[in-house]
This record gives structure tokens, sequence and C-alpha cells, in this order.
């Protein structure tokens, strides 16, 4: 089996060896000083400013995602919030359910934000800008640049989900303005699900303090206090944490994030230039792309049939879709351990499925 989904991702060897082993206690000095390690290396890949913390919750992307929401807004806030897809809906829905007033800015499928769709919402009383920097469901990654200058103009607090972006396209936190990143153990990190990563911000900080958290497992105060010594409130995915802390020092000895995304970015653009050389009958389906995914649009076939047919008689997986999408795009995936040998291998059941007239 060749996984080419966008998470959970495959794992290198080590990474694997280190989920085998039994799971060790882990109220002790030494696991302290890994998640404290964690948390330094984590800051520093996403580039966070001075007095930024992380926090390491035992649930989902989608946990992530909730917990920033709910520790750092109440009604009183009024968000803008992007939706491109799936997972722009799923922060409308979580604005929804909290109850925090909000305007969305919806885009056509596998569109991109532009400029002239943020003039309606300057200087209107917003406070929070909520957006996934990678729309994954759609393959269309959007410009921080501009949604990073709009906050900066109507002085917004920015959250973004970078869960499938982070280590595969450039996000300087600092820089950006950026108060909370959200990402997860199972994409580029290229660990199994279990653990979302949440950086703060000082200001993001104030908020998490000012805030009552009407939930106790996802409470940050909690979280933040525990953290401070090494350690998290409740029982945590401890394998997993030793996987992150492998894989995070792997990053940081093989050259850092740059490197990292040097490296997804070369197997992004391979994948998409040996579609364009041997002219595969597939459109890329996004407007502006990220090195963690290449959305694709079969132009005489059922996506899901192409998904279904590759996982059946080839042993490859690739990332299908739901809902309306599900006949209408399929994705490739630039993140985890993958290399060239394995693009190869797809190519070539590509094309042999080309040859038998099924694509």
């Amino acid at each position: 089996m060749i996984n080419f989904t966008v998470g959970p991702v495959q794992s290198n060897d080590t990474v694997r060896a280190i989920g085998s082993e039994q799971v060790p206690y882990f109220r002790t000095a030494e696991f302290s000083k890994i998640m404290i390690e964690n948390e330094d290396l984590v800051k520093k890949f996403a580039n966070a400013p001075k007095g930024s913390r992380a926090v390491f919750m035992t649930c989902s992307g989608s946990g992530g995602m909730e917990t920033a929401i709910i520790n750092t807004l109440t009604p009183t806030d009024k968000a803008i919030v992007v939706n491109g897809g799936g997972f722009g809906q799923r922060f409308v829905e979580l604005l929804s359910l909290h109850n925090i007033p909000f305007e969305e800015i919806k885009l056509q499928v596998g569109k991109t934000l532009m400029p002239e769709y943020l003039i309606p919402f300057e200087n209107k009383g917003f406070t929070t800008f909520v957006v996934n920097k990678h729309e994954t469901s759609t393959g269309v990654h959007y410009n921080m640049d501009l949604i990073s200058k709009f906050c900066k103009r109507n002085g917004l607090f920015l959250i973004v989900d970078c869960i499938s972006t982070f280590l595969t396209d450039s996000f300087n936190m600092a820089e950006l303005d950026a108060d909370i990143m959200i990402t997860g153990s199972q994409k580029a990190l290229a660990c199994p699900p279990g653990i979302s990563i949440l950086v703060l911000s000082p200001r993001a900080l104030d908020r998490v303090h000012d805030t009552k958290c009407m939930c106790q497992y996802f409470d940050l105060k909690i979280a933040l206090n525990n953290q401070e010594r090494g350690q998290t409130p409740w029982t945590p995915a401890v394998s997993i944490l030793l996987q992150i802390n492998e894989r995070l020092r792997e990053i940081d000895s093989n050259g850092g994030v740059e490197s990292e995304i040097k490296r997804t970015s070369y197997l992004a653009n391979y994948f998409r230039s040996k579609i364009k050389e041997y002219g595969l009958p597939f459109k890329i389906f996004s407007d502006s792309l990220s090195n963690a995914v290449t959305p694709l649009q079969p132009i005489t076939q059922s996506a899901n049939e192409i998904f279904l047919k590759l996982k059946d008689d080839y042993g490859i997986w690739v990332c299908p879709n739901g809902g309306d999408l599900r006949d209408k795009l399929f994705r490739i995936g630039h993140i985890g351990y993958l290399t060239t040998d394995d693009y190869d291998k797809l190519i070539l059941a590509l094309l042999d499925l080309r040859k038998k007239n099924f694509i």
C-alpha cells in the first residue's frame, strides 16, 4: 500500500518504531523535558512572536479548531470567517454552535480569496478573522499576506488553521501578526492522528486569560499551566507526543522548516510535471495551490471510481472527496514519508488505467 492521502500520512521507520514500543509512564522529569522541547521547536518552526506559547491537545485537528474558538471568543465578538469548502464550513458551524456573531465570505468551490472580497468588511466593527490557510477539501491555498494586511488595518484577532499546510508552505506567525496557529500530528509531522497543536501569541494568551471556557477538557488555561512544567492536565496520547518529538528533532537537524518546505515542494512539482508530461486526463482544480496537495478533476471518469480502482487494483490510496465533490474531485497528497519512486508508481498506475480506457 502507498498512501497519497492528506492525513493520516505515511510515517518513517523511526517514528513507526516508537509507536510499536510499550507506552511509558509520563508523569516524569524525562517526559517533561521532551514536552518542553516539543513546545520550543513548534514555536521555532511557526516563527512565533516572543512570549508565545504552544500546547498539545489530545484530539483531532477539529478539536484544535474548537479549542481555539471556545477559549478566545465570546458573544461580544464579531467574526469574519472564510468559507471555501468543508473546513471553512466547519468553522462556520463552530461559531454558530458557540453563539459567536459572524459573517462569512462564501467562496465558489476551488476559488481563492480576492482583495475585492474584503472591501465590504473594512471598518465595520469586526473583532476577529477566522480562516483555514489551506482549504484542504478543495486544495485552495489562501494568500495570508492579503489577510494579514487586512487584519492589521482593522485591528483584528487572527485565528489560522494551518493543519494541512504547517511545514509545507511558508508561515511566519510573527510577521503575519497571527494570534493562533493550529496544526495536527497526522499531516506534515507524519505521525499518527491524535494530537492537535495550538501556538498562541501574547495577545491570544491575554484572551485565554480573560475568557471563561465552558469546557474543562479543552480549557487552555489548564493546559497552559500544565505545559509550564512539561505536562498535560489529562492523560495524553503519550506515544504520539514521543513520535512528534522525534519528527521535530529530525526536521531541525535536516535544515529546519525551510528544508522541509523545499522537500514537499519538490515532490508536488515532480508529480504535477508528470501529469502534464504524460497528458493525463485531469485538470488541476484549485486557483491557488499549496505544496501539500494537488486537487485533480477527472475529465472522463468519476473521481470516486478512480479512487476505488486505485485502492482495490493497485494498492494505492489517494484522497477522495464526499458530498457534491464525490465524483468531481480527488486529491494527491505530498506530505508524509513519500519519494519520487512512489509517485512514479502512481503515474504508472494512472497510465495503465488510461491504457485500459478507464480514464
